[in-house]
């Protein structure tokens, strides 16, 4: 698996949006996929394998009870998918995995914890059309006939609509980037996007490290993570911005009026 270690502002800029330009389009349009972790130890892993334990018998046990409680008033459509993304927003433990179209938005998360900036942050850049090249033949049929590079919950319905159907193709290892519904103006902000495994119990690093072309890890060294955050805040690229409300814009003054410890100075 590629990975670049930047040593400035510039290259950061320079790796986010390398092989962005679309000759047939004449455009810059990528087609990655980004996620940012403040920690370049930290894996792919979903909240669903974080909680630990039996946790791939406890996923429809955990959605089943999430359904019958939640409003249903959230959810546009009672599909696996319309549920999956919501039970994600909120905070349930599933299979799914948070990305961004936007390296920006990347970029704050790799810098927002300033307790982790003795760490070097990393940001994870998949190409997710070399990705749906792996998958199963029904599925890129939908996405052909839709002329789409990306699934919908709406697409993926019409073919997945189970658990149990999505754990048919556990045996393929396939990943799936799709768009979540903008149920609400936080996932509008963080030009969300989203994976999920076939498989529940597969790290997706482990899935692109057998796969090569499709990923790259762009490391953010520890003494660059203050200028870099410094610079984003003055673009904008915030809390206040990405968690709209009194939560987010409480977390924005925190961090941005918390002072510069003398550790982090040293790294």
């Amino acid at each position: 698996m590629e990975t670049v270690v930047v040593g400035s502002w510039e290259e950061l800029q320079s790796e986010l949006f390398a092989d962005s330009w679309n000759e047939n389009l004449r455009r810059f349009r990528s087609r990655f996929a980004f996620r940012g972790l403040s920690d370049a130890d930290y894996r792919l892993e979903t909240t669903l394998i974080r909680l630990g334990g039996c946790y791939a018998d406890l996923e429809r046990h955990l959605l089943r009870n999430f359904k019958k409680y939640a409003h249903r008033t959230v959810v546009e459509r009672d599909s696996l998918w319309h549920w999956l993304s919501v039970a994600q927003h909120y905070g349930l433990p599933t299979r799914v995995l948070d990305w961004t179209y936007s390296p920006f938005i990347a970029m704050h998360f790799a810098t927002a914890n300033i307790d982790k900036f003795d760490k070097d942050g990393v940001i994870w850049a998949v190409n997710y059309v070399k990705a749906h090249e792996l998958l199963p033949e029904r599925l890129k049929k939908t996405l052909f006939d839709e002329g789409a590079n990306v699934m919908t919950v709406e697409l993926l319905s019409e073919s997945i609509n189970s658990l149990a159907e999505l754990d048919e193709l556990a045996a393929e290892k396939v990943a799936i980037f799709f768009e979540p519904p903008s149920i609400d103006d936080r996932i509008v902000n963080q030009y969300a996007f989203c994976s999920v495994m076939s498989d529940p119990s597969m790290v997706l690093d482990d899935w692109l490290a057998t796969h090569r072309g499709i990923s790259r890890r762009i490391v953010i060294p520890a003494r660059l993570k203050w200028e870099i955050r410094d610079k984003l805040d003055q673009a904008n690229m915030n809390e206040r911005v990405l968690f709209p409300g009194l939560d987010g814009l409480s977390r924005w003054l925190k961090r941005h009026y918390s002072p510069r410890s003398s550790d982090s100075e040293a790294s």
